[in-house]
């Protein structure tokens, strides 16, 4: 059974989603194994291409009821595609699934033409988007982690390095061996490289931490709109567009809540499902922003059909990070794109969401006022205590002092005496009674 998405035909790239199925039997908007619908599985497929340009002719679901060794797919299907890549002058298919080297050969023999899984693809969209030394430094770990274990082929740009002209044919078992050995000493000396980086953040969160300023790190699956709100609050020019992963260097801004409590806010890389785990390992040192924050706001797009399934592997990857006490402790989910709800949907939202989560849109701002107030409420409960301070009427140092470091809640006072109920950070509560016993 093969089905086709809505997309036009516009160029030569083929992306393919193999999915398990009992009977062959599955429509579109049907539930698969992990809860997600196969509409929505091809519209991501079709997003991670679109997400470094390519053009595509066409997404098709693939059923397939079990798994061919040689090949991911049976072998009517690889003749079938073989007719339509040649027919359709396909250059480049894109299985999205991951693909074992020996299949990733046999299917480019079988097709005549260039095949990558989904690690490949994601690699390359990372490598696409890097723009700090770090995240430089993380995507050629991860694609060298990755090509290690296919050397069965022809790396050209290995045979380029040494001097090589690069157009005779595939290297033999010594050409082989010295690739992996040039592979080898770079992953050495990338490992070194990124442990310089990663020491040299942590001085810098040290020295953040020496500020007492809360962090709050925007997480959530990609595109979720974490960019775009991330400008909105801090009115920065973080690349927000509806491409997935458009972010992937965490970003940091400081932001005054209404309350007057100032945060620093970080933008991070969007979570998506079926994460290579070459890349959940060579990104650790992006995610430890996520792991130092107090407060992880999770964005959910809850226009998508599979918002469920997508909250579900961000608290995964979390959960990858944090133990669960930590993660249910610091998490704090927000619904975005209330904007892209229909009539009824809005209402079926407003209906089971009270009292569960916010709901807003990052895109037109409605909602967000309301969204600053439920983090300033979480982080008061964190990070502020409520003191009664009597001060005396001429005590002006005092009284500046109050006003200027907290939120005075209430004030009351006769000729002699000010009453104040006044917000402050534990910190500053501290030195507060300190002073007031000295005196």
């Amino acid at each position: 059974m093969i089905e086709h998405s809505t997309i036009a035909n516009r160029a030569r790239a083929l992306v393919l989603h193999p999915y398990r199925t009992q009977n062959s039997q599955a429509s579109t908007s049907s539930a698969l194994a992990d809860g997600r619908t196969l509409d929505a599985c091809l519209g991501e497929a079709a997003g991670l291409a679109h997400a470094i340009d390519l053009e595509v002719a066409d997404v098709v679901g693939v059923a397939l009821r079990s798994i061919t060794p040689a090949t991911l797919l049976g072998s009517g299907k690889v003749e079938e595609f073989a007719t339509y890549i040649e027919d359709s002058d396909i250059q480049l298919v894109i299985v999205d699934s991951k693909l074992t080297p020996v299949q990733q050969r046999n299917l480019e023999r079988a097709w005549k033409c260039k095949v990558i899984d989904r690690t490949a693809l994601i690699l390359e969209i990372f490598g696409a988007r890097a723009r700090t030394h770090e995240g430089k430094l993380q995507v050629e770990l991860a694609a060298l982690n990755y090509q290690k274990g296919r050397l069965v082929r022809s790396w050209t740009h290995l045979e380029r390095q040494r001097g090589g002209a690069g157009f005779m044919g595939g290297p033999g078992e010594t050409q082989i061996e010295l690739d992996r050995r040039i592979i080898n000493d770079r992953v050495i000396k990338l490992k070194k490289e990124l442990k310089q980086v990663t020491r040299t953040r942590e001085l810098h969160r040290a020295t953040r931490r020496e500020v007492p300023f809360p962090v709050v790190a925007i997480v959530g699956y990609t595109n979720a709109g974490k960019s775009t709100l991330f400008n909105r609050l801090t009115q920065a020019k973080v690349l927000a567009q509806d491409k997935l992963f458009a972010t992937l260097d965490p970003t940091m801004r400081a932001l005054t809540l209404p309350s007057g409590l100032k945060i620093i806010l970080s933008d991070t890389v969007g979570f998506v499902s079926n994460l290579p785990t070459e890349l959940v390992a060579a990104f650790r040192a992006t995610l430890e922003e996520v792991v130092e924050a107090d407060v992880l706001l999770h964005v959910r797009d809850i226009a998508h059909p599979d918002t469920e399934a997508q909250c579900s592997d961000v608290r995964k990857v979390l959960l990858s990070l944090l133990d669960e006490a930590e993660v249910d402790a610091r998490l704090l989910e927000v619904h975005n794109k209330i904007d892209q709800l229909s009539e009824d949907e809005q209402r079926s939202y407003e209906k089971a969401a009270e009292h569960v989560a916010i709901g807003f849109s990052a895109l037109n701002g409605v909602g967000v006022p309301h969204l600053l107030e439920m983090i300033d409420k979480r982080l008061a409960q964190m990070f502020m205590k409520t003191i009664n301070a009597r001060v005396k009427s001429d005590d002006i140092h005092s009284l500046e002092w109050l006003y200027k470091n907290g939120k005075v809640l209430e004030q009351n006072q006769n000729e002699e005496y000010i009453w104040l109920a006044v917000q402050l950070t534990k910190e500053n509560a501290a030195r507060w009674e300190k002073q007031q016993k000295r005196a």
